[in-house]
């Protein structure tokens, strides 16, 4: 190879490819869209801080600002955070611990301020140099423990001094305090919370970790905002804690004062959070005058250090509900806070449910427990070798005094209790730093003293690492310790949403179908639309099904009832009928983003809610399984849902029958075998429990219905062939639970399984869906009375393929139906 072929191949080798500018731009954003939401804009979601706000608390710490010291000028501890930890400018540093001393931004402040830190009304704080703090006795317990190895710890911007990349927290502080900043293409805006409700959440989730979101939220009914105010309406809580996501809408504290010569005056004593009080006063003088809101004649804000008044005074003339109304539609009296529970969750971003948000807290609590722990362990374990060494130095301290008198310098001494006696090397350098007066007997029961309370605590610190349930007990137990020194009364209330009773009300009561598919797409249609129809004819198209999907579930109930829905895992919610969807064409809406279901889990039963005097809810399982429960656990319910049985795993909730004491039930199976039984064989039991066995099944065979027998009804039994008859209860004699029963119908090829049974008066008609979509409604008596022992007639045609699924009992003084 000549020279300059030897020339252009070293030109190959180190030549810069040159990058397109596209790709590095891009590169080039996403790396600095890391660093801001990372290193600036979001919190972590084990202690909820930010990284300035975490590097302020610690410099603090480091200034020996407890709460208990004297305050420091804000320039002292800005120059602190700024010279070691945060080079990103005074301004960001200082509007940051004014912020954590705010009261009226944060429900629980972590810095303690002396001097004008802001204000409600928008005011800026004084400058650095007028205004002192230190740390608020909640900013220390996120600081506690933290000199015990219990955090990891990396290097600061210029890799002279560490800093901790997270706080020990002891309070669940992104759930207590809630956070707000803006990234690259993402943002967090989460409420404060009351912390004894999130303390008694997190001690629920660690008592039992598959807790139900609707007991969670009887702990904490939802956010707790610093500034008070009133929230209208669950559903936008249920959402953000279900999803991390939601809308709540906050309204001020208002009331009504009747003044001089027949005036009254509207009162604001609190206003939604984050809403600045100049500006609510501002926009509603403008909408005075500009003629928006009508009926003001004067505006004065009261305040003063005991707390807010906004009077607002009234024209003689004026309505104040009228003057409210529009207070809350045209000015921020009414505001809406939109929940994005967007945290840091192991260097990746990450929305929150509740349960999630609250279980890498006390993941975090345990890991910080246990570090701690094993520090403390070993401490423990090196002071019981020295405080050992001492004992046994006393016990021979003859020949120790006669060892060291003859010892010509310190180290020859620590060599010689070394060979000599035994000692290790740490013991013989404890020997030689103990003080004559160690040998006094008083100082002697101190020693022993010690050495058993340090075998006392090594014993707990190895039961605590041993045992993750005692490991529990003390983050629990430090949980409710921070309850009690710092937990006070709720000041948000909550109330129904006036929105919701407005849709209600401009929707009218009208009868409807609710059909749900088995692929779980649930929607509503008028029951009017289906004329009633002779036993035998097909019906009309009544529901969109896909080709591979069929109807399930079919219940009719009002727009204005509630519908329970129950799933395969023994769960139960409440929704209103209105809010179901009603397309005009389609399939519906899937019903899990109506309800909120877990994996694998899906509606099995529909009921309306309407119980007209029942005292209990009776379930029985495919395979026979059967329970009665108190109806009072239904109460309050809402599409948070609750557990109210227990259910093994390969089974379903069959039917569901809501019973009034001492009736009897009929439970039927597929194969066409009836028992009947009263209900006061099945003891009642709580929402934990599995029931006990209702009806023996053969192999294959599976629990279809339960039908409550009640005087001048039949029983109605149909099969997926279209096929069935009325028999009288008196051909079914009373058995005892756990029996096979009778036969209840002559079943073929021609009439398939059976689909059910249901209990049907003459005058009451009946809705039969088929699975591919097709509804017939028909009048009961066209159904014909028969014995058990015949196989009936046919009430429904079938196109090829298609099968009953299921049926809904209107009955005739409207009070609800049977599914």
């Amino acid at each position: 190879m000549d020279h300059n072929t030897k020339q252009s191949s070293l030109f190959e080798v180190n030549k810069v490819i040159p990058l397109p500018l596209e790709d590095e731009i891009k590169q080039s954003y996403l790396n600095y869209a890391m660093s801001v939401i990372v290193g600036r804009a979001l919190p972590d979601a084990r202690d909820g801080l930010k990284p300035v706000q975490r590097r302020v608390l610690y410099a603090m710490l480091e200034l020996g600002l407890r709460h208990t010291q004297s305050f420091k000028k804000s320039a002292r501890i800005v120059g602190e955070a700024m010279g070691k930890y945060h080079p990103h400018g005074d301004a960001a540093i200082y509007d940051t611990m004014a912020r954590l001393s705010q009261d009226f931004s944060m429900r629980y402040p972590l810095v303690d301020g002396q001097g004008n830190f802001g204000s409600i009304d928008g005011d800026p704080p004084a400058a650095m140099r007028y205004t002192e703090a230190r740390l608020h006795a909640m900013g220390e317990e996120m600081l506690a423990d933290i000199n015990e190895e219990t955090v990891d710890w990396g290097p600061n911007f210029d890799e002279s001094l560490q800093e901790p990349l997270v706080l020990p927290s002891r309070i669940p502080n992104l759930l207590v305090n809630g956070s707000t900043g803006i990234a690259v293409g993402m943002a967090t805006n989460m409420p404060p919370h009351n912390l004894g409700e999130a303390v008694d959440v997190c001690c629920a989730v660690l008592d039992n970790p598959e807790v139900e979101l609707g007991e969670l939220m009887s702990l904490m009914p939802g956010p707790d905002f610093p500034t008070g105010g009133i929230i209208l309406g669950r559903e936008g809580i249920i959402d953000a804690y279900r999803t991390g996501r939601g809308r709540i809408v906050i309204r001020g504290r208002v009331g009504v004062e009747d003044g001089r010569k027949g005036k009254r005056s509207i009162i604001i004593t609190e206003i939604p959070y984050m809403v600045n009080k100049t500006n609510l006063i501002e926009t509603i003088a403008k909408g005075a005058q500009s003629g928006m809101i009508d009926g003001i004649s004067d505006l004065r804000d009261e305040s003063d250090r005991k707390g807010m008044r906004i009077v607002v005074e009234l024209q003689r003339d004026s309505d104040p509900n009228l003057v409210l109304r529009q207070l809350y539609t045209r000015t921020q009296l009414q505001s809406t806070f939109g929940v994005i529970n967007l945290a840091i969750v192991g260097g990746e971003t990450r929305e929150l449910p509740l349960k999630e948000l609250v279980a890498i807290f006390l993941n975090h609590r345990r890991d910080v427990v246990r570090r701690r722990t094993e520090f403390r362990l070993r401490k423990a374990e090196e002071r019981r070798h020295i405080v050992e060494g001492l004992l046994r130095a006393l016990d021979m301290i003859d020949r120790v005094i006669q060892i060291i008198r003859g010892s010509d310098n310190a180290a020859t001494a620590r060599g010689a209790l070394m060979e000599e006696l035994g000692f290790s090397e740490i013991q013989a350098q404890a020997i030689l730093d103990m003080r004559l007066q160690r040998l006094t007997g008083l100082e002697r029961e101190k020693l022993d003293s010690e050495l058993a309370q340090l075998l006392m605590d090594i014993e707990r610190y190895n039961s605590i690492l041993s045992s993750p349930l005692i490991l529990d007990s003390v983050v629990k137990d430090e949980l409710i310790e921070v309850k009690k020194s710092f937990a006070d009364k709720r000041r948000t209330d909550i109330e129904e949403a006036v929105g919701e009773v407005a849709d209600e009300d401009l929707i009218p009561e009208e009868d409807i179908v609710v059909a749900l598919s088995r692929d779980g797409y649930i929607r509503r249609m008028p029951l009017q639309d289906y004329r009633v129809q002779q036993r035998g004819g097909k019906g009309v198209k009544g529901v969109a099904t896909k080709a591979e999907d069929e109807i399930a579930i079919i219940a009719t109930t009002t727009t204005h009832r509630t519908l329970y829905l129950f799933t395969n895992k023994g769960r139960v919610f409440g929704v209103r009928g209105f809010s179901l969807p009603e397309p005009k064409t389609g399939k519906g809406k899937l019903v899990g983003t109506i309800i909120t279901l877990e994996k694998d889990e899906k509606a099995v039963a529909i009921k309306d809610s309407n119980l007209g005097g029942e005292k209990f809810v009776f379930f029985v399982t495919k395979q026979g399984t059967a329970k009665r429960l108190p109806v009072e656990e239904l109460e309050g319910l809402t599409r948070a849902g609750r557990r109210v049985l227990g259910i093994s795993e390969g089974d379903d909730i069959a039917r569901v029958r809501f019973t009034s004491g001492g009736c009897d039930l009929l439970l039927t199976t597929a194969t066409g075998q009836t028992l009947r039984v009263n209900e006061e064989e099945f003891r009642p039991q709580g929402r934990q429990a599995q029931g006990m066995r209702g009806i023996r099944l053969d192999d294959g065979d599976a629990v279809v219905g339960c039908d409550v027998v009640a005087e001048g009804r039949q029983v109605l039994f149909i099969s997926e062939g279209g096929i069935g008859k009325r028999t009288s209860y008196d051909e079914f004699t009373q058995h005892h639970r756990g029996g096979y029963g009778v036969r209840a119908m002559k079943l073929s090829e021609k009439t398939g399984p059976l689909v059910g049974a249901w209990g049907v008066q003459e005058d009451e008609e009946i809705i039969v869906i088929t699975g591919k979509g097709r509804m017939v409604r028909i009048g009961a008596k066209e159904i014909s009375s028969l014995s058990r022992s015949a196989t009936g007639y046919m009430i429904v045609t079938l196109d090829d393929g298609d099968t009953v699924a299921d049926i809904s009992i209107v009955k005739k003084d409207d009070e609800g139906a049977e599914g």
